[in-house]
């Protein structure tokens, strides 16, 4: 069980996919725009990541070591395209355009891939749940969090299915954090402040 919560917190926290080794880059300055965006992506790369996890751990002992990459490639492609096809099917068309190109982007997303190689094809099919679901968070919890800022300070409203809530007049809104530039700025300040707060606990650790 410890092991499970290891591998849990390491994808959420210690290894964050956006927040510490900055994989997975293209969706998270491109879908921040609005919060709702950043929720449906990250349901997106949560079912992805979760299935391929499961189907590389589990097929990973008749995969020829030659061909694994391929495989992985294909099984990712497979399963981009059923989620695709279901957010075009269930999702507003203003949604599904919005996010756009980036779904099939996740095809070669560095996470997906990355834990197929390093964890899924090397461990059980618990513990590749358990990896998957972790990353999944970690990449979820960064995203939605440069997004509500994002929406916040660039709109000063925040929007779910058509319906606004303003916050801030919008007369105080920096519009610029709505643009691409904002993306970056976003989250280089999310990043920093998610360093600090890192460095502060390894420090009260280590003086305990």
């Amino acid at each position: 069980m410890k092991n499970k919560l290891k591998i849990f917190l390491n994808g959420l926290i210690y290894e964050n996919p956006i927040l510490v080794i900055f994989l997975g880059m293209c969706p998270a300055l491109g879908t921040t725009n609005t919060v709702e965006n950043a929720v449906y992506m990250s349901l997106c790369v949560f079912g992805v990541l979760l299935f391929s996890n499961i189907i590389i751990s589990a097929i990973r002992k008749i995969v020829p070591n030659e061909v694994r990459i391929p495989v992985y490639i294909i099984i990712i492609a497979t399963l981009v395209s059923i989620v695709d096809m279901l957010f075009h099917a269930f999702l507003p068309y203003d949604v599904y355009q919005s996010l756009g190109s980036f779904i099939s982007l996740i095809v070669v997303n560095c996470i997906i891939l990355g834990r197929a190689e390093s964890f899924a094809s090397k461990n059980n099919v618990t513990d590749s749940i358990v990896d998957a679901v972790g990353y999944a968070a970690g990449f979820a919890m960064a995203i939605i969090i440069v997004a509500f800022f994002r929406e916040l300070l660039g709109t000063g409203a925040l929007s779910w299915a058509g319906n606004s809530v303003q916050i801030i007049p919008a007369d105080y809104a920096i519009k610029e954090f709505a643009k691409n530039t904002g993306a970056f700025i976003t989250l280089g300040l999310v990043v920093a402040a998610y360093t600090v707060i890192m460095n502060a606990v390894k420090q009260k650790k280590a003086s305990k």
